[in-house]
């Protein structure tokens, strides 16, 4: 048995939709005493830090319905069923920005939210972006306005709380320490 791992006696889903699926799981402690884990189940997602000719980084700006307000984040989304994560995440550069690219650098993954959720979170530096010809449709249910802002903008941003999302501050602190 490894070290603190706890073993599923019972699984009860309670909800599956589209972005998550929800779980409430009996488990069996290490101690022998039993508990409920209610989990959610994500496919995973990327995240793109895309930086212009002029070093500028371009954001989204959209309404959170979980936090009923917008914040302003790096672009990211959901991984498509069998659909590798830099496919995702150049697809993501180009629905919600207009942008595309050719090179996409890997920082790492994390998980966002690991003491109820699975989802792991790709994030990628994208610093040759260009312009699509045409814009490509995104999700018809995601409206979003773009914005490019220098590190410092985006920090005093940080410091407002309109950027207060993990994986954008994540991103900032690459790029403040990649210097």
């Amino acid at each position: 048995m490894k070290k603190f791992e706890e073993k599923t006696i019972e699984t009860s889903s309670i909800y599956d939709g589209k972005v998550i699926s929800l779980r409430v799981d009996t488990v069996s402690l290490p101690d022998g005493n039993t508990s409920k884990r209610e989990l959610i189940k994500h496919p995973g997602a990327v995240a793109i830090i895309p930086i212009t000719k002029e070093g500028k980084i371009i954001f989204v700006e959209q309404y959170r319905k979980a936090l009923e307000k917008s914040i302003i984040e790096i672009p990211a989304g959901k991984l498509e069923p069998g659909e590798a994560p830099e496919v995702t995440a150049v697809r993501e550069l180009e629905e919600e920005t207009g942008y595309t690219t050719n090179k996409l650098k890997k920082l790492g993954s994390f998980y966002t939210s690991p003491g109820f959720a699975d989802e792991l979170l790709h994030v990628y530096e994208a610093d040759d972006i260009e312009l699509l010809p045409e814009r490509i449709a995104g999700d018809e249910d995601e409206f979003v306005e773009l914005m490019e802002l220098t590190l410092e903008e985006a920090e005093a941003l940080v410091a407002e709380e309109r950027i207060h999302d993990a994986k954008t501050m994540y991103a900032l602190l690459h790029l403040r320490l990649k210097g």
